[in-house]
């Protein structure tokens, strides 16, 4: 890929620290993928594309431009699995209306648990929790609500995977640096190969979403283009999994 994201966050030291001791090796994808799009909602993208301090007035967990520069790239990845019939699964979060069950959410943001929606975002009629529309889930996808960063964590997707029996996942959506890299440790953990789209990945820190995918490149996951993964999803034989029927 070139130079990648992270370059410009490491120092020389780093650089040398991580040749000389052989991490970032290429893991490879397996035979039988699943995607993954980790809160790909508007809590996280706003509900239009403006510059990331405008769309945190509204949306306090907005990740801005980022988040629509990643959509397009994303919508690729999904048609291209689609067309070949790889697995789509969606998280999204789903809190009691009263936020009990937020928990620790709350702990380390002062804005969160008090948000309201204002005025332009009531007009809109939008709940954060929905799918941003621009890759909205299929009638034969899969969406999952979750409480908590990774998308393995109090959620049925270990048992969906083992319904597809697939060995491997690739990851997009938000935020790079938490519930994607918190999503990526546990696919590691239970031995899945990891890839992450890199331009389908996005976070409100640019600096935390560098340093985040070299991080996950270097130990957990694949860091790949996009073009590469549609490549490889075009290259796997047809009908390899059992799709719901989406009625």
């Amino acid at each position: 890929m070139g130079d990648r994201v992270w370059d410009d966050f490491l120092t020389e030291r780093d650089k040398q620290v991580f040749e000389a001791a052989g991490y970032a090796q290429p893991a490879g994808l397996g035979e039988r993928p699943a995607v993954i799009v980790i809160d790909v909602n508007y809590h996280f993208t706003g509900d239009k594309d403006e510059p990331i301090l405008d769309s945190i007035k509204k949306w306090p967990n907005s990740c801005g431009q980022d988040a629509w520069e990643a959509l397009p790239h994303i919508k690729r990845l999904l048609d291209a699995a689609r067309n070949k019939g790889v697995p789509v699964i969606y998280t999204t979060a789903a809190f009691r209306s009263d936020g009990w069950d937020r928990g620790s959410w709350d702990w380390k943001n002062a804005r969160v648990g008090d948000w309201e929606p204002d005025a332009e975002v009531r007009q809109t009629n939008l709940d954060g929790n929905t799918i941003n529309h621009e890759v909205a889930p299929q009638p034969q996808d899969i969406v999952i609500e979750k409480l908590k960063p990774s998308a393995f964590h109090g959620t049925p997707l270990s048992s969906f995977l083992t319904n597809f029996k697939a060995d491997s996942v690739i990851l997009v959506g938000t935020t790079t640096s938490g519930c994607v890299r918190a999503s990526v440790l546990d696919a590691f953990s239970e031995n899945y190969h990891v890839a992450l789209a890199e331009e389908g990945c996005f976070d409100r820190s640019q600096a935390s979403h560098a340093i985040n995918l070299c991080d996950m490149n270097a130990k957990y996951a694949d860091v790949v283009s996009t073009d590469s993964i549609i490549e490889y999803i075009d290259g796997l034989e047809d009908g390899l999994f059992d799709l719901p029927k989406g009625k």
